[in-house]
């Protein structure tokens, strides 16, 4: 815990790294003066993503950099509780954060897809601050007797969580085979959590590379992309490439499904891709895509992971690199290592 707080009864002052430019952060001093209405955090782990990747490597195109930076990045992580002026909380509570930030309530639609929303790390600044200052109900307490640091990959979690909800809404009863196309992070999450709430179903991943493969212990089936047996047919099907390999993904997946089968997309391309909708008509099939999450995801995450805490273990697997975060330059060491990790996910001990 910093000893090193300064604040008044008013306001407190916070500095917040923001990324000015591709690979160039800078310190900015800034002021948290709604000590009354909101709970302040001091992070402990923060998860870099590839979302974050994409701005620090400049990798977006040149208008969506110059419309959303400087800002802080981050959208992955827990923290403790240091002061909570709303009542909901105890110091020394240990939290998941929520980058999500509605402005609305809508009946119908979620939150994370109202286009009044704000999301951290993208346009508003995510998490990579001394404090982080949030409404309580952005905030979910965890168990003090959790690993923390496997706990911050709870928004990436969701994600996967949310989709799977979503093909619960969209699919038919015919589950037998389900496949995964992806064998990185989001495809590990994501067939791991289709495995746990269909565990009756065939869990089978496409990739590409064999030492990913392996890894994927829990399905029942992996297959690279370019050996699968020309008999083989699925039931329905996750997308988790995203890129422009995304399109061959999806182009795969339409050739194998089964007639009213469900697609459902989690890959993030930064172009559009081509897609063969004869045979999306042909064969009456659904897609649907799922980006982000809200609250009620949060909570049924978290909820899943205390049903089946195998869960933890099995994310553990992912973690590729801690990293102690002390100032300026470990932050861009972070990012440099990650960018060149081939797999799992960088934690960054946040000791700022």
């Amino acid at each position: 815990m910093k000893n090193n707080i300064k604040y008044w009864w008013y306001l407190m002052i916070n500095i917040i790294y923001r990324l000015v430019s591709p690979k160039l952060f800078e310190e900015v001093y800034g002021e948290i003066n709604d000590l009354e209405n909101e709970v302040i955090v001091c992070l402990i782990y923060l998860l870099i993503c590839n979302a974050d990747q994409r701005y620090y490597q400049g990798s977006r195109v040149p208008e969506v950099l110059n419309n959303k930076l400087p800002m802080a990045l981050i959208h992955e992580g827990v923290g403790k509780v240091i002061k909570d002026g709303t009542g909901h909380f105890n110091v020394g509570d240990n939290v998941v954060m929520i980058p999500n930030i509605p402005i609305e309530n809508d009946k119908v639609i979620a939150e994370n897809y109202l286009t009044s929303s704000k999301f951290r790390s993208s346009g508003y600044d995510g998490f990579m601050e001394d404090y982080v200052s949030l409404k309580p109900d952005r905030l979910i307490k965890i168990p003090n007797n959790c690993n923390l640091n496997v706990l911050a990959f709870t928004e990436l979690v969701t994600v996967s969580y949310q989709a799977i909800l979503r093909f619960k809404k969209h699919s038919n009863k015919n589950k037998n085979i389900i496949g995964i196309w992806g064998d990185g992070n989001l495809g590990y999450i994501t067939s791991l959590l289709l495995k746990i709430i269909f565990p009756n179903s065939k869990i089978i991943v496409f990739g590409v590379n064999d030492e990913k493969l392996e890894m994927f212990s829990f399905v029942d089936k992996t297959y690279k992309i370019n050996e699968i047996p020309k008999d083989l047919t699925i039931d329905h099907a996750f997308e988790a490439v995203g890129g422009l390999n995304s399109q061959s993904a999806i182009s795969q997946i339409i050739d194998l499904i089964n007639p009213e089968g469900t697609i459902s997309i989690l890959g993030v391309s930064e172009y559009p891709i081509q897609i063969n909708t004869r045979m999306i008509l042909e064969k009456g099939l659904i897609l649907f895509g799922t980006t982000r999450s809200g609250r009620k995801d949060f909570l049924g995450a978290i909820n899943l992971f205390k049903e089946n805490p195998k869960i933890l273990e099995y994310l553990e697997n992912i973690i590729n690199e801690t990293i102690e975060i002390n100032n300026l330059n470990d932050i861009t060491k972070a990012f440099d290592k990650d960018f060149n990790s081939n797999f799992g996910k960088t934690v960054l001990v946040w000791n700022k």
